[in-house]
C-alpha cells in the first residue's frame, strides 16, 4: 500500500559551522560527539592546518590521533580506515581535507558504526554535507555510490583556510554547485526520487535554486578575493552555496543528467586529471543542450562558466568531437542502469547523448569568440 503514496523528504547534517577561524573551535564542537576522535588527513593538509587542529583539540581535552589518507576513496582504502578505527577504538572519525578524504571517511565511519565529522579545507565539492560517498577504482574511475542512513554529525568550514587554497578549487566547487539547480528542476519536473529516498521537498528544491542565484551574483568577486587569500562577504556566500546549499540541494533536490555525464567522463582516461566540478560543468552544458534550453540560457551559461574558469568544451577535458570511441564509452557509462540521467523528464539514449556532447564544441567556441573570451585550451597536452 505504501508504494502507492511516495513521500517527500529532506536530509541534512546535524550541525553546520562556517566562518573565518572556525577551525580553532573544532575541539569545542567535536567534544559533544565523542572523546576518542580519529583524524584523517593527508600530509599536505596536515602540514597546513595540523597545528591549529592540535591546539583546538588539546584545549577541549581531546587526544590528537591522526591517520594518513592515501589519495583515492577506493573500497580498499575505506576498509583500511575501518581497520585503523577499530584498532584505535575511536568513537568519532574526522575527515580533514578535500572531497576524496571526506568520501573515504564517511564510508569508513558508517562501516565502523561510529559518528563522522567533515572539515573541508577547500570548497570544491558538496561532499562534506551528504549522506553518501562516491567510491572509485584504484585508478580513479567511478565505481559506485554508497548511501548511508544519516549525514555527517558536524560539518565545520574555516573560510580563511578555503581562501588560502588555490582559487581553482573554489572554481571547481562553483561548477559542481551550478549543476544543483539545473538537476533539481529537472528532477522536480520528472517527479523523480532523490538521493534522500523520496520525492523532492519544496525546501530542497528552493535551496538548490538559492545556490544558483548566490553563485551568479558572487562567484566572480569571490574568486578574485581568494586569489588574494582574503575572506569577504562574497567568499562566505560562495562557500556556503558550494557546500551547504548545494549539498542539501543535490541530495534532497535531485541529481539528473549533469552528474551522470560526469560519471561517464570518468570512464575515459583523458579526464582523470580534472576536478569533479570541472567534469560536472561539462555535464551541465550538455544537459542544457539535451533539454533544448533557450539559446540565450546556454550562451549565458557558457560565458559565465568561462569567466569562472570552468571547462565547457570537449577540448578542455582532453577530448575532441572526433573521439567517437571515447564519446560512445562516456555515453554508455552515463546511461547505465541506475544512473541519475533517468531522473530527467524524458528519455535520453546513448546516441542522443553523443550528439549533444559533440555539438557543444563548435557552439561554445562561437559563443566565446563573440564574447571576446579566450578560446579553449586543451587539457592534458
Amino acid at each position: 500500500m505504501s508504494d502507492s503514496f511516495p513521500v517527500k523528504t529532506i536530509i541534512s547534517p546535524g550541525r553546520y559551522v562556517q566562518g573565518k577561524g572556525a577551525i580553532h573551535r573544532l575541539g569545542e564542537f567535536l567534544k559533544p560527539l565523542g572523546g576518542a576522535p580519529l583524524l584523517v588527513a593527508d600530509d599536505i593538509v596536515w602540514g597546513l592546518v595540523g597545528h591549529d587542529v592540535d591546539a583546538s583539540l588539546a584545549a577541549a581535552g581531546l587526544p590528537v590521533r591522526r591517520e594518513n589518507f592515501n589519495g583515492i576513496p577506493s573500497a580498499a582504502e575505506v576498509d583500511r580506515l575501518v581497520a585503523v578505527i577499530t584498532d584505535q577504538d575511536a568513537d568519532v572519525v574526522v575527515a580533514i581535507g578535500g572531497g576524496s578524504t571526506i568520501d573515504a571517511v564517511k564510508a569508513s565511519g558508517f562501516l565502523s558504526g561510529i559518528r563522522w565529522v567533515t572539515v573541508p579545507t577547500v570548497a570544491s565539492t558538496d561532499a562534506p554535507t551528504s549522506a553518501l560517498s562516491v567510491i572509485y577504482t584504484a585508478d580513479g574511475a567511478f565505481e559506485e555510490y554508497r548511501f548511508f542512513p544519516k549525514n555527517p554529525d558536524l560539518v565545520l568550514v574555516d573560510t580563511q583556510v578555503v581562501a588560502n587554497a588555490p582559487a581553482d578549487f573554489l572554481a571547481a566547487g562553483v561548477g559542481d554547485a551550478l549543476a544543483t539547480w539545473l538537476e533539481a528542476r529537472a528532477t522536480a519536473s520528472a517527479y523523480a526520487s532523490t538521493m534522500a529516498g523520496g520525492l523532492p521537498t519544496l525546501t530542497g528544491t528552493a535551496l538548490a535554486e538559492l545556490s544558483w542565484d548566490v553563485l551568479w551574483d558572487n562567484a566572480l568577486p569571490a574568486l578574485d578575493a581568494v586569489r588574494a587569500n582574503v575572506v569577504t562577504p562574497a567568499v562566505e556566500k560562495v562557500v556556503e552555496a558550494n557546500t551547504l546549499l548545494s549539498g542539501i540541494g543535490f541530495e534532497s533536490g535531485g541529481l539528473a543528467a549533469a552528474h551522470a555525464i560526469h560519471n561517464g567522463l570518468t570512464a575515459v582516461h583523458q579526464t582523470h586529471g580534472l576536478a569533479h566540478g570541472q567534469k560536472v560543468n561539462l555535464g551541465s552544458v550538455t544537459q542544457l543542450v539535451l533539454e533544448g534550453a533557450p539559446t540565450r540560457d546556454i550562451r549565458e551559461f557558457i560565458e559565465f562558466t568561462t569567466r569562472v574558469g570552468l571547462p565547457n568544451t570537449l577540448t578542455e577535458v582532453g577530448l575532441s568531437p572526433d573521439d567517437e570511441k571515447e564519446l560512445a564509452t562516456i555515453a554508455a557509462a552515463a546511461t547505465a542502469p541506475g544512473e541519475t540521467i533517468y531522473s530527467m523528464p524524458f528519455e535520453i539514449r546513448p546516441a542522443e547523448l553523443v550528439a549533444a556532447l559533440t555539438s557543444i564544441e563548435g557552439y561554445a567556441r562561437t559563443v566565446r569568440a563573440e564574447a571576446g573570451l579566450p578560446a579553449p585550451a586543451p587539457h592534458g597536452h
